[in-house]
């Protein structure tokens, strides 16, 4: 792999802001002296034909002891860093002038605290790049190891080619918080412009797997030698968003066509060649410079027809009348099958607990609840024993704010989302509609529903006490709502009555009856879309629910299947 990033260490120098004492040594001494700048730069050309220079890097960083960086700060405001760089520009211009071409050489001084005194680090290369004063970045790039949490790692200019990203900056020239992959792993980020995306590639190619997650709009690193800490493949989630400030994307137009009669076949009798654009490969012919092919006529015989009919000996079932049917016609026996009658068994219906509607707990606050936390586990199943390992939970505080806690951290979320803590399952938040917006701040997708089964014919309850339904109510444990004085309640406690709904599954779907008048209900179709408010609906008028439609009580949403 080539080195993109030229990492050194110089030694022994008095004057850390000395120019001239990092650029070159003085005397003739060539075989003595340490290497410093100078000499680094001209061994490590960035262009060369066979053992000559044609191009030398122009952008390089130095790190200097992190208190003598100070010192400056405090004394001089910072004009002796500044000054440093500015000497060391004119030296390196005046060196290697004719290697430059058009490129600016550009300097930049910084404090690092591992530094001993006398020490200055220098860093150049390809993948180091300085941008301009007045340049804005073109990309945002982010990592996370669970997709909830995201960190930036760094910014592309559009003047930037390369950036190479890796957990040690000996390597790299931008670190990712969290990397997984040791020392010898490398991203490395390819802009070829405003108008294009970036191209992201691993090093060494033959260690990782890195694909685009087109789902979730972030690339999926994967090693193929390093395991994490729960036993599987180590994992990086990379985020290239574009900048706000970035220039908008150009775009080519089309060259146009002369809009020529395109020839209709006279067998298209379902008018697929007709109403096509020009543009399209059917009408290559009527481009300019390309001859025309005239259009086949329907009567010309020199080659087979599409539809042929086929010989058949057998005499087609739905040709015969109400007559015995011969023995040539009659279907074969299934091995197994008898002239047993059955008798029909007791119809059963399906409801499952399919999504969480988070509430607002501002709309609480004389309960005293400062937080709603839901965790999953590693198999994104709720999770409700608080020393269990978890692989993520979501957040709502008293003033209705919505946050993701992993192992990383916690980042403040909104919704619509999707989040892949573990591979090949996703966990969706949705935006509540705009009909339940007071009530709910987001809808929590789960990853493995649960459900039960009901008999059809019989009617249940629903609500905090109905015990025949408990295991659809989740949340109904101290452990998920926490109060300001230390002492924990039932979640269900906020937004479900002791008897919220009662429903019996009939023909047309289910009838469903509020049972509370203070209980609120939703009714959401198939795809969560919001249909109605329930709120008129007795025992002698109940309102029917459609089959495969959802039904929202206080935190629940409840899908009711036939």
């Amino acid at each position: 792999m080539p080195i993109y990033v030229q990492h050194e260490v110089l030694g022994r120098i008095p004057d850390v802001f000395n120019a001239e004492a990092i650029w070159q040594a003085p005397g003739l001494a060539l075989f003595s002296r340490r290497p410093l700048l100078r000499d680094l730069l001209e061994r490590c050309p960035r262009e060369h034909r066979g053992r000559s220079a044609t191009r030398c890097f122009s952008h390089v960083t130095l790190m200097l002891p992190q208190e003598e960086v100070d010192d400056d700060y405090h004394l001089t405001r910072g004009n002796r860093a500044r000054e440093l760089a500015r000497t060391l520009t004119a030296l390196h211009q005046k060196d290697f002038g004719d290697l430059l071409g058009s490129d600016q050489v550009r300097y930049d001084v910084l404090g690092k605290e591992e530094l001993a005194p006398g020490e200055v680090e220098v860093r150049f290369g390809h993948a180091v790049y300085l941008p301009a004063p007045d340049e804005k970045a073109l990309f945002n790039v982010s990592v996370s190891r669970d997709s909830a949490v995201w960190k930036p790692v760094c910014p592309v200019y559009p003047g930037q080619r390369l950036a190479l990203i890796g957990g040690s900056e000996a390597s790299a020239s931008y670190i990712a918080s969290g990397w997984p992959f040791g020392d010898d792993g490398a991203i490395l980020l390819l802009n070829d412009g405003p108008d294009a995306q970036p191209v992201v590639q691993m090093r060494p190619k033959d260690a990782f797997d890195c694909s685009f997650d087109a789902s979730h709009g972030h690339y999926v690193i994967k090693s193929r030698r390093g395991v994490d800490a729960q036993g599987g493949s180590a994992r990086l989630l990379l985020k290239i968003t574009r900048s706000s400030s970035a220039p908008p994307v150009r775009t080519v137009p089309l060259p146009e066509f002369s809009a020529a009669p395109i020839p209709v076949p006279a067998t298209d009798t379902q008018g697929t060649g007709a109403g096509r654009p020009a543009a399209q490969p059917r009408a290559a012919a009527a481009m300019p410079g390309r001859p025309q092919t005239p259009a086949r006529p329907a009567h010309a015989g020199s080659g087979p027809s599409v539809w042929q009919t086929r010989p058949n000996d057998r005499p087609s079932l739905e040709d015969l009348t109400a007559v015995p049917l011969p023995a040539s016609c009659r279907p074969a026996a299934r091995g197994g099958e008898t002239d047993a009658t059955y008798a029909p068994v007791l119809q059963r219906q399906r409801v499952s607990l399919v999504a969480l509607a988070l509430p607002r707990l501002s709309r609480y606050r004389d309960t005293g609840a400062t937080s709603l936390e839901i965790p999953f586990s590693r198999a994104l199943g709720l999770n409700a024993d608080p020393a269990a390992d978890k692989a993520i939970s979501f957040l709502v505080d008293a003033s209705d704010e919505l946050y993701a806690c992993t192992d990383g951290g916690r980042q403040r979320i909104s919704a619509p989302a999707s989040f892949t803590p573990v591979d090949a399952r996703a966990i969706r938040l949705l935006a509540p509609p705009p009909e339940m917006a007071e009530r709910y701040c987001a809808t929590l997708c789960l990853a493995q529903p649960v459900g039960t089964t009901v008999a059809g014919g019989a009617r249940f309850n629903f609500g905090r006490g109905s015990p025949a339904l408990a295991c659809l109510r989740v949340l109904d444990s101290p452990r998920f709502l926490r109060s300001g004085d230390g002492g924990g309640a039932s979640a269900d406690r906020i937004g479900l009555s002791r008897n919220a709904f009662s429903f019996e599954a009939a023909v047309q779907g289910y009838r469903i009856s509020r049972l509370s008048a203070t209980q609120a209900l939703y009714h959401l179709d198939e795809h969560l879309q919001f249909v109605s408010s329930i709120a008129d609906a007795g025992a002698d008028a109940p309102y029917l629910l459609p089959a495969g439609h959802h039904l929202v009580a206080g935190h629940y949403v409840l899908r009711f299947e036939a």
